[in-house]
C-alpha cells in the first residue's frame, strides 16, 4: 500500500488551501513512514528567480509507524513560490506529482506552487454569483432595422440569415470584415427583458468604438461609439436600462494597438491630413514605434500593417487612456461597470496597474477582467513572468484552463487529468481572482461550443472547407446532451459563468467569422434555454456558488464527482458523460413534526454527503397512508417541506384506506444540495 507523504490539495496537509495573503501563517504537515530510518525533512521554498530557502520541519509526534513533522511560514511579500520536501538525510526528495499527491524520488521533479497575493486584494461582489452573457455587438440585435451605413465601405447584410462573408484580403493574410448585420444599442436594450429572464446579471460587449472592421478591434476612435451601434448617450441610456434588469455591462478595452484606419494613426487618410502616420507633428506620433526595419515602416500588432502598436509607455498615451476625461473615465462616466483588456499579456504590468487605478477611482465595485489563454499565474510574456494577478492589475481574467479541461472531459479525456487541470487553476489563483474569473465554452475567438463539443476537428482547415459546415441533424440530440453537461460544469465550477450570444440556441459555427453570425431569434430550440436559467438560479440561491471552496469526491470512468462547500451550504456535483445511469447505494429519513406539519427528508447517497431533499412524494403518501390508518377517518393536509407544500388527500371508507391523493408545489429549494448528472 502506497504512503501518502503529502498533498496540497488536503488541509490535514496544508492549510489553508492554495493561495495565501502576504503575511498569512501556512502551515505543512508531512508524514514519513519509519520504514525509511532517520530523515530530517526540510522545506524548500524558493521565491520566483530567487535562491531557495531551507526550512527545518518539526517533529511532531508517532502513529503506528509513521513520523510526523510541521512547519508554518509567513511569506510577507507577494510573488510566486515553489516548493518541495527534502529528507536531508540523503538524495531523496518529495515532489508533486498529479491530484497534488507528494512522490518520493531521488531525482528532481515538480516543485508545488504557492501563490502569495495583495492582502488588500478585493474585487466586485455583485460579479460572483451572478450569471455573464457575451456580445459581439454587429451580430446580436438590429433595434433600428435598415438603417443607412455611416460610412461608404460598409456592407449591409439585410438578410440576417446568411453566413458572414469571408472574402480574403489582398494580402491574403485574413478576411474583409466589412460586411454589418446592424446590430445596434437598440436591439441590446430591447433585449433585455429576454437576457433578465435567462438569468443574466453581467453583459460582456465586444468592442463599441468607433473602428472600421465589424469586429471593432482596430480602434478609430476611443471616446465615440460607433455610429452604427448608436450615439454615446444611447449606450448611457443601455446602461441605465440595463441597471433597472439588475444587469451591468462591461466593455472590450484594446489598448496594445489602434487602427490604421484611425484618427491618430490615419493611414488611409478618412481624418483629413493629421495622424502619426501623415505628420511628424502629430501629438499621437509619440504613440507609435517608427522605424524603417519595420517590413510596413513601424511596429503593428502580429504583424497586422491594419493594427500599429502603440508605446504603452508614452505618457501622452497612458494620459489619454487612465487620465481624467480619458478613455477609462469616459466610459465609466456613462454607465459602463468596467473593462475587459484585450491582449492582457501584451500590456506592460506597470500599465494595466494604471488601468486598475483609473477603473477603481470609480469605485471598487468596477470590473478589470483580462484576456489570457494560460495559467494566469505562471505566465510569461516578453521573457518576463507576469505580476497582473496579485492584486495590483487585474482583477480576474478568461478562465481558459477551465473551458480546455471541460472539452477534454466531454471529449472523454482521462477524468482524473481532468480534475488535476480544475485543481491546479484553484490553488495557483488568489481566491478573489477565482471567484470573479470568466468560466465559457466560446468565444469571438474560438469554435461555437457545440462545434468544439461535437463538429468535426478543424485541424487548421481553411475558411472555405468550415464555411457552411455543420452537425448532422442525428447527432444534434448528442450533441445538446453534451453541451448541456459542459455549461452544468462551467455554472458549478469556481468562478463566474458566460454564456456567448447564441450559444443557448445552439448556434454552431468555427473559428471567426463563422461563429459571429447575426442571433437567430426566429430559433425554436429550447433545449438549453431552460437548463441554462435553472443553472443561473441556482448560483444565486446557494452560497456553495459564491466563493465556495472546489472539492473532488470522484474522477474515475465517466464520472467526475465534485463539491462546491460554501459558509452555509454544500453542492454536490455529479457529472456523468457516459451513456450508463449512475446507481448509487443510498437511504432516507423522514423527519416529521406533527405540530408545525413539516416532512423533512434526509438522503445519504454513498460516496457523496447527507442531501436535504426538496421534497418527497413517495414518503408523504406514506406518511398520509399512516395517519389515515391511525386516524381511522378521512383527511387533507399540507405538508411543508423545504422546497414548498405537498398535498395528501386521504379516503377513509368501511374501515379501510380506499385512496391516496398527491398534490405537489415544490421548487428548487435554497438550502439543499444540487445532483447535476447528464441531462
Amino acid at each position: 500500500m502506497s504512503h501518502t507523504f503529502y498533498n496540497s490539495l488536503d488541509l490535514a496537509c496544508k492549510s489553508p488551501f492554495g493561495a495565501v495573503k502576504a503575511g498569512q501563517p501556512v502551515t505543512f504537515n508531512l508524514t514519513v513512514p519509519e520504514g525509511l530510518g532517520y530523515v530530517d525533512p526540510h522545506l524548500v521554498l524558493t521565491k520566483d528567480c530567487e535562491d531557495p530557502v531551507h526550512y527545518r520541519m518539526e517533529f511532531t509526534g508517532q502513529t503506528p509507524k509513521v513520523n510526523h513533522f510541521a512547519l508554518t511560514v509567513t511569506p510577507t511579500t507577494s510573488g510566486l513560490y515553489f516548493y518541495h520536501f527534502d529528507l536531508y538525510t540523503d538524495f531523496r526528495r518529495i515532489y508533486r506529482t498529479p491530484g497534488g499527491e507528494g512522490v518520493l524520488s531521488w531525482t528532481d521533479g515538480q516543485d508545488w506552487q504557492l501563490t502569495v497575493y495583495e492582502p488588500d486584494f478585493k474585487t466586485p461582489d455583485w460579479l460572483k454569483n451572478g450569471t455573464m452573457y457575451q456580445i459581439f455587438p454587429d451580430r446580436f440585435c438590429e433595434g433600428k432595422p435598415n438603417k443607412a451605413m455611416p460610412f461608404a465601405d460598409r456592407i449591409y447584410r439585410a438578410d440576417k440569415t446568411g453566413e458572414p462573408y469571408f472574402w480574403p484580403t489582398e494580402q491574403s493574410e485574413g478576411y474583409l470584415n466589412m460586411d454589418y448585420y446592424g446590430g445596434d444599442f437598440a436591439g441590446i436594450q430591447q433585449k433585455l427583458p429576454y437576457l433578465r429572464d435567462l438569468g443574466v446579471t453581467c453583459i460582456y460587449l465586444n468592442p463599441i468604438f468607433e473602428a472600421h472592421a465589424n469586429h471593432r478591434y482596430n480602434t478609430a476612435d476611443y471616446l465615440k461609439a460607433d455610429p452604427l451601434l448608436g450615439t454615446n448617450e444611447e449606450f448611457s441610456a443601455l446602461c441605465a436600462a440595463a441597471a433597472k434588469e439588475g444587469i451591468r455591462i462591461i466593455l472590450d478595452g484594446v489598448f496594445s494597438h489602434t487602427g490604421s484606419d484611425s484618427r491618430y494613426f490615419n493611414r488611409e487618410g478618412r481624418y483629413g491630413p493629421g495622424g502619426a502616420y501623415r505628420d511628424r507633428s502629430s501629438p499621437y506620433r509619440s504613440w507609435y514605434d517608427f522605424d524603417s526595419g519595420y517590413p510596413c515602416g513601424y511596429r503593428s500588432w502580429w504583424g497586422f500593417e491594419t493594427l500599429p502598436e502603440v508605446q504603452e509607455e508614452s505618457p501622452s498615451y497612458v494620459e489619454f487612456i487612465c487620465g481624467k476625461g480619458g478613455v477609462i473615465d469616459t466610459w465609466l462616466n456613462l454607465g459602463a461597470s468596467g473593462f475587459r483588456l484585450d491582449v492582457a499579456d501584451e500590456l506592460p504590468d506597470d500599465f494595466i496597474e494604471k488601468i486598475r487605478a483609473a477603473v477603481k477611482s470609480h469605485g471598487e465595485d468596477k470590473l478589470l477582467l483580462g484576456e489570457v489563454w494560460e495559467d494566469a499565474t505562471t505566465k510569461e510574456a516578453f521573457g518576463r513572468r507576469r505580476t497582473y494577478l496579485r492584486g495590483h492589475g487585474l482583477d480576474a481574467v478568461m478562465n481558459y484552463p477551465f473551458r480546455s479541461a471541460t472539452l477534454d472531459y466531454l471529449h472523454g479525456a482521462d477524468v482524473t487529468a481532468v480534475a488535476d487541470a480544475l485543481m491546479q487553476i484553484c490553488e495557483h489563483y488568489p481566491a478573489p481572482a477565482l471567484n470573479c474569473a470568466m468560466n465559457f465554452l466560446s468565444t469571438h475567438d474560438t469554435e461555437r461550443a457545440i462545434t468544439a463539443i461535437a463538429g468535426e476537428p478543424c485541424n487548421g482547415r481553411d475558411r472555405y472547407w468550415q464555411s457552411k459546415r455543420v452537425i448532422p441533424s442525428g447527432q444534434m440530440d448528442e450533441a445538446i446532451r453534451r453541451l448541456l453537461l459542459g455549461y452544468a460544469m462551467i455554472f458549478t465550477l469556481p468562478g463566474v459563468p458566460c454564456v456567448y450570444y447564441g450559444d443557448e440556441i445552439a448556434m454552431q459555427g468555427y473559428r471567426d467569422p463563422f461563429n459571429r453570425a447575426f442571433f437567430d431569434w426566429n430559433s425554436t430550440e429550447q433545449r438549453l434555454r431552460g437548463p441554462i436559467k435553472t443553472l443561473a438560479a441556482l448560483r444565486r440561491s446557494c452560497d456553495a456558488f459564491d466563493g465556495g471552496r472546489l472539492e473532488i469526491v470522484r474522477a474515475e470512468g465517466d464520472i467526475l464527482h465534485y463539491r462546491r462547500v460554501g459558509v452555509v451550504q454544500t453542492a454536490e456535483i455529479i457529472l456523468n458523460r457516459g451513456p450508463h445511469l449512475i446507481a448509487e447505494e443510498a437511504f432516507g429519513i423522514l423527519l416529521f413534526d406533527e405540530t408545525e406539519m413539516t416532512l423533512e427528508p434526509l438522503v445519504c447517497v454513498k460516496n457523496a454527503s447527507l442531501v436535504w431533499e426538496r421534497g418527497c412524494g413517495s414518503g408523504t403518501t406514506a406518511l398520509g397512508a399512516a395517519l389515515a390508518t391511525k386516524k381511522q377517518d378521512s383527511f387533507s393536509l399540507g405538508l411543508k417541506q423545504p422546497g414548498g407544500i405537498m398535498y395528501i388527500d386521504a379516503d377513509w371508507k368501511d374501515g379501510c384506506l380506499h385512496s391516496l391523493t398527491l398534490t405537489v408545489h415544490v421548487k428548487i429549494v435554497a438550502a439543499g444540495t444540487a445532483y447535476l448528472e447528464s441531462f
